[in-house]
């Protein structure tokens, strides 16, 4: 009996210190709110991502699924219902309810809360609570955002409903959430600890602690990740390729997906050089894409095709990478009246910080001058390029990038009326037939006909030449190789990190 008792107290030991570890990230800013509907910085996103949860959120292949929803349903193309999971408790142990979820909305509506959550909601018309349970979304016309916005994470009533004042509220360093992870406090500038959610209710999670170093250099977040002191990490290229040994390769998977993002080459198409489309062409193919990939990568990225993301709805697989066809481009710059004679010549301009980019222009003016075209770069400190040279539209072509998003919206980077100081349409980018498929998606609530539009747009856009797409760098990540439950997804590794066991 006595060594059954003994077995049976090993086994409980193995389990609890198996459950009871802790994983180790890092961040290289402080967040500065960790009120979700306030919070704007990527520090302060980081963070209630483990604490909130929306009615809705993405699975593992970018679809949307409930969260805090048990269910949601279209009754008309205007009026949303969602029919909210029952016992989920907040950190605090209160019901979380529909009054909670009506309160989100007005406190984000609320004039005197600064929050860019707002123009999510422009298209709402009403919420109203039917139940303890139910919400009724009422929109002003159908609205192809009509989910995503409820991925916004929801706060609890019951703890901000008398705070005077949610700009300053103490809920921004002791929130309380319904997710995960709960935290105790923030400090500003110190490390971070989460501990798990025992009354989580997709399950505790399996990893007690989440502990974020600070670690504003990324140089050591590197070193810190070839001692084994971050479970998980990013590489660059240069790092994967020139950097890491096997004992390192032993110590982590490594996981490379193509990242949410791309480079453009934007042409001022008010500018009379760049109004010819066969200009724009010729340019294009003159620019050997693949070979940029190879130089600035190492290899790690690939061609970008067109204006939205690879992998997602709204992408056209149709639309294949330019070839370069130096002849071709010679024979569209001379139909255009340039030759040897008189040839083509623009300015890139691109910001410092960026050493890619800067490399990419430098790749580019070498590329172009096989076809006789002159290219000279200036490149500027950020705030002085944003200022002087992008808002006020002040530029021949801008080298830059943009994020891409799993629920597109072409209207403020592709619509007419989206040229405007301030705006998006930086490239004074007008097509009245983009206008239209643009404003018909708008209002369209059925994914199938959504990305039938947005594959269209994919092919205008990217045939008209506003930019020259160029890249999308490859995401590269590493994971503790101890850490079981891994499992890369298309929109990361995070999404079923409740599971991970780290021995």
């Amino acid at each position: 009996m006595k060594k059954f008792i003994i077995i049976i107290s090993i086994n409980i030991f193995l389990i609890l210190n198996l459950y009871s570890s802790t994983l180790n990230l890092s961040l290289s800013s402080s967040p500065s709110r960790l009120n979700p509907i306030i919070a704007s910085d990527t520090a302060s996103s980081e963070i209630t991502q483990w604490l909130f949860n929306g009615l809705v959120k993405y699975d593992k292949d970018g679809n949307i699924v409930t969260d805090l929803a048990k269910s949601y349903e279209f009754k008309t193309n205007t009026k949303l219902i969602f029919k909210l999971k029952k016992g989920i408790k907040w950190h605090d142990g209160v019901e979380f309810t529909a009054d909670d979820v009506v309160f989100t909305y007005e406190k984000i509506m609320d004039k005197n809360i600064y929050t860019p959550r707002k123009s999510n909601f422009k298209e709402v018309e009403s919420v109203k609570k039917l139940d303890k349970y139910t919400i009724e979304v009422i929109y002003k016309r159908p609205y192809f955002k009509a989910l995503i916005v409820w991925m916004m994470e929801i706060i609890p009533k019951h703890l901000l409903k008398k705070e005077e004042n949610l700009m300053s509220s103490f809920f921004d360093r002791k929130p309380i959430g319904t997710g995960p992870y709960k935290i105790k406090e923030l400090k500003t500038g110190s490390d971070i600890n989460l501990f798990a959610n025992e009354d989580y209710f997709e399950g505790k999670p399996k990893i007690e602690k989440i502990h974020y170093k600070f670690i504003p250099d990324p140089n050591t977040s590197f070193l810190m990740l070839k001692q084994n002191q971050l479970d998980l990490g990013g590489l660059t290229p240069l790092q994967i390729d020139r950097q890491i040994d096997t004992s390192f390769k032993n110590d982590y998977k490594i996981i490379e997906k193509p990242s949410f993002a791309y480079d453009y080459l934007g042409f001022n198409l008010k500018n009379e050089k760049f109004k010819n489309p066969k200009i724009r062409e010729a340019l294009s193919l003159a620019i050997n894409r693949k070979e940029m990939v190879d130089i600035l990568f190492f290899g790690h990225g690939k061609v970008c095709t067109g204006p939205f993301l690879p992998g997602s709805f709204a992408f056209n697989e149709k639309i294949k990478p330019v070839k370069q066809n130096l002849q071709k481009a010679k024979e569209l710059l001379k139909e255009a009246g340039y030759d040897d004679n008189h040839p083509f010549s623009f300015e890139i301009t691109t910001n410092t910080g960026n050493d890619i980019r800067i490399n990419a222009a430098q790749i580019i003016q070498y590329q172009l001058s096989k076809i006789g075209v002159n290219v000279t770069i200036k490149v500027m400190e950020w705030q002085a390029f944003l200022n002087t040279i992008v808002h006020p539209r002040n530029f021949e072509t801008v080298l830059l990038g943009w994020s891409l998003a799993l629920m597109p919206d072409a209207y403020p980077l592709w619509h007419s009326k989206a040229d405007v100081l301030g705006g998006f349409n930086l490239v004074g980018y007008h097509n009245k037939e983009v206008d239209e498929l643009i404003e018909k998606g708008s209002t369209t609530i059925d994914m199938n006909e959504l990305a039938k539009i947005y594959k269209k747009l994919f092919t205008i856009i990217a045939n008209d030449n506003p930019y020259l797409f160029l890249y999308i760098p490859n995401s590269i990540s590493v994971v503790n190789n101890k850490i079981k439950n891994v499992e890369p997804a298309f929109i990361g590794i995070l999404h079923n990190q409740k599971d991970w066991i780290k021995p």
